[in-house]
C-alpha cells in the first residue's frame, strides 16, 4: 500500500545575500518570474504532488511571504468592484491552495537546522522538503517522482539532476551504487567537490522525501562552517543507519542561486508567459540583433 505524504517543509529563512539590495527586506523566494513570485512555484508543485500541509521556515522580519499566501479580503474587493472578479477570483485561490503554517527560524544558521525546526509539525511522518529558491518544470512535479521512488523503496530519496562535469564543484554530488532504473543507493555525499575528484556527475537538487528518522541525525550533527547545521551531513548520518537513495528526476531544473541564473530563468519564464511572451520574444530579439 502506498505511504500517504502529507506534509511539506518548505524553508525560505535565508539572507539572500546574494541579491541584495532587493533581498534586505524581501526573501529572495520572493523575487518574481514575470507576475508570479519563486515560491508560488514551489507550493504549487507540492500541491499538484498531493500535499496537504506546508509548513514555511521564514527569518526574523521577512514577512512578505505570509501576506503573499494570507487572505487579502481588502485587495479582492477592490479589484471586484472595478470589475475585475478574474484576477480577484486568482488571489483567493492562491490563499486556499493548501494549509500553510509558519515558523520562524531566528538565526540563518543552515538547511540542517531550518529542517529541525518542523520535527513537530511532522509528527512522525515521512515529509517532503523542497527549497523555496528552486523550480522545476516537468510533466510529472519532481516531488511526486520523489514520493513514487520512496514508494518502492522504502527510504528517503534525494531528487538527483545530471550536471556538467566542470560544474560540479557548485553542488552537493551523490555517490553511491545503482538501484533501479534512474535510482542509486546512497553511500556518501560530497559537498562541493573539486573539479576531477567528484564521485559523480550528480548533484543533490533541492528536493527530498524523508523518513522521521532525520531527525535524530540532525540533533547528532554538529555545526560546520560559518556555524550552520548542514542537512547534507544529518543525511550521510542517515545513510549509516537506514536506506537512503537518490533517484534522478526528469525535468528542468531552475536554480535561483545567482543574479546570473535569476537573470537566465526570468527570461525563460518571460518567453513562456501566456500574456506577453509572444511580444517579449520580439523585444529580445530585436536587443540581440
Amino acid at each position: 500500500m502506498a505511504t500517504k505524504i502529507r506534509k511539506a517543509v518548505i524553508p525560505a529563512a535565508g539572507l539572500g545575500t546574494r541579491f541584495l539590495p532587493a533581498t534586505k527586506a524581501q526573501p529572495k523566494e520572493m523575487l518574481p518570474l514575470v507576475d508570479k513570485p519563486v515560491i508560488q512555484y514551489v507550493v504549487e508543485e507540492a500541491i499538484a504532488s498531493g500535499i496537504t500541509d506546508i509548513l514555511i521556515v521564514i527569518g526574523k522580519g521577512k514577512h512578505a511571504i505570509g501576506n503573499h499566501f494570507d487572505r487579502s479580503n481588502d485587495l479582492e474587493a477592490a479589484l471586484r468592484a472595478r470589475g475585475n472578479d478574474k484576477l480577484a477570483d486568482e488571489l483567493k485561490r492562491i490563499s486556499e491552495m493548501a494549509k500553510i503554517t509558519y515558523v520562524l527560524q531566528p538565526e540563518p544558521i543552515g538547511l540542517g537546522h531550518a529542517v529541525s525546526l518542523a520535527e513537530k509539525f511532522v509528527g512522525g511522518e515521512p515529509f517532503a522538503v523542497l527549497l523555496g529558491d528552486t523550480i522545476f518544470d516537468s510533466k510529472v512535479p519532481c516531488t511526486k517522482q520523489l514520493m513514487t521512488v520512496f514508494d518502492r523503496k522504502g527510504g528517503s530519496v534525494i531528487a538527483a539532476h545530471e550536471v556538467s562535469p566542470a560544474d560540479v564543484s557548485r553542488w552537493g554530488i551523490v555517490k553511491g551504487k545503482p538501484a533501479g532504473a534512474g535510482v542509486i543507493a546512497v553511500q556518501d555525499l560530497v559537498e562541493k567537490p573539486a573539479v576531477g575528484s567528484a564521485p559523480s556527475n550528480l548533484a543533490i537538487a533541492a528536493r527530498y522525501v524523508l523518513t522521521p528518522g532525520v531527525f535524530d541525525c540532525l540533533r547528532k550533527t554538529k555545526p560546520g562552517k560559518n556555524g550552520e547545521v548542514q542537512l547534507t551531513d544529518a543525511l550521510k548520518l542517515l545513510a549509516a543507519k537506514e536506506p537512503v537513495f537518490a533517484s534522478v528526476v526528469e525535468g528542468k531544473w531552475y536554480d535561483i542561486g545567482t543574479k546570473l541564473d535569476y537573470a537566465v530563468t526570468f527570461v525563460e519564464f518571460g518567453l513562456k508567459h501566456p500574456q506577453v511572451g509572444a511580444e517579449f520574444r520580439k523585444k529580445l530579439e530585436k536587443l540581440v540583433k
